[in-house]
């Protein structure tokens, strides 16, 4: 599903990543861990290609067949809408909008009908427990059903990856452990990757893999 290789990233003279390599198989759970400021967001925003890693003719980023490190910029925002979805730390939900509309967004991007994108999200909303909650607006939720819509969102048009950078470090213990579990049921109905950084022990530990980072490589 995922292959990088050779994935170097500098900021100036700051080194942050140092030759990663990875291979991710398909429906595999990846939590990547570290201290704080060792790259492991960084790397995460490469592989999800909201970031460039450094320029190397020998560098690689694979997803699912595209080599995406070789795609222009519009070739690159539709092949990330169309294939990989985010979760991040803070939901991000755009507060004017219901929960069902937020989940909707991704799926208008991709110019899916509205009837087609809708039943999709409601599907989803039904799966996260959550139909009930399909009009209500972000601030008339709590946090774990924010989080949960978040992750409809990034659900929406059936990507093949998900990306996500600390989903349970603004839950309580909680609303985080329901959130680590709905991963795993995910990958299992809807065949995902997940790839993870995370600061959570229980959820790196629930994973299929568990990758440690420190200064800019895997240890």
């Amino acid at each position: 599903m995922i292959k990088a290789k050779n994935i170097s990233k500098h900021y100036d003279d700051l080194k942050v990543l140092d030759q990663i390599d990875l291979h991710i198989q398909k429906k595999e759970i990846i939590s990547i861990v570290g201290p704080s400021g060792v790259g492991k967001t960084t790397l995460l925003q490469i592989l999800g290609t909201l970031e460039k890693a450094d320029k190397n003719k020998d560098a690689l980023i694979e997803i699912n067949g595209t080599k995406v490190n070789e795609l222009k910029k519009k070739s690159l925002a539709k092949f990330r809408n169309e294939n990989i979805g985010f979760i991040f730390q803070f939901h991000q939900l755009l507060p004017e909008f219901t929960a069902l509309e937020n989940i909707c967004i991704p799926a208008f991007i991709n110019k899916t009908p509205t009837k087609t994108a809708e039943a999709r999200a409601k599907e989803l909303l039904g799966f996260l427990e959550l139909s009930h909650r399909a009009d209500h607006k972000p601030n008339q939720l709590s946090g774990g059903e924010q989080q949960r819509v978040a992750v409809a969102r990034a659900l929406v048009n059936n990507p093949g990856v998900i990306f996500a950078d600390e989903p349970s470090g603004n839950l309580d213990s909680v609303s985080a452990e329901k959130l680590h579990n709905l991963f795993f049921k995910l990958r299992d109905e809807f065949d995902q990757t997940f790839v993870i950084v995370t600061h959570n022990e229980d959820l790196a530990d629930m994973a299929d893999r568990k990758l440690e980072m420190k200064d800019g490589k895997f240890i």
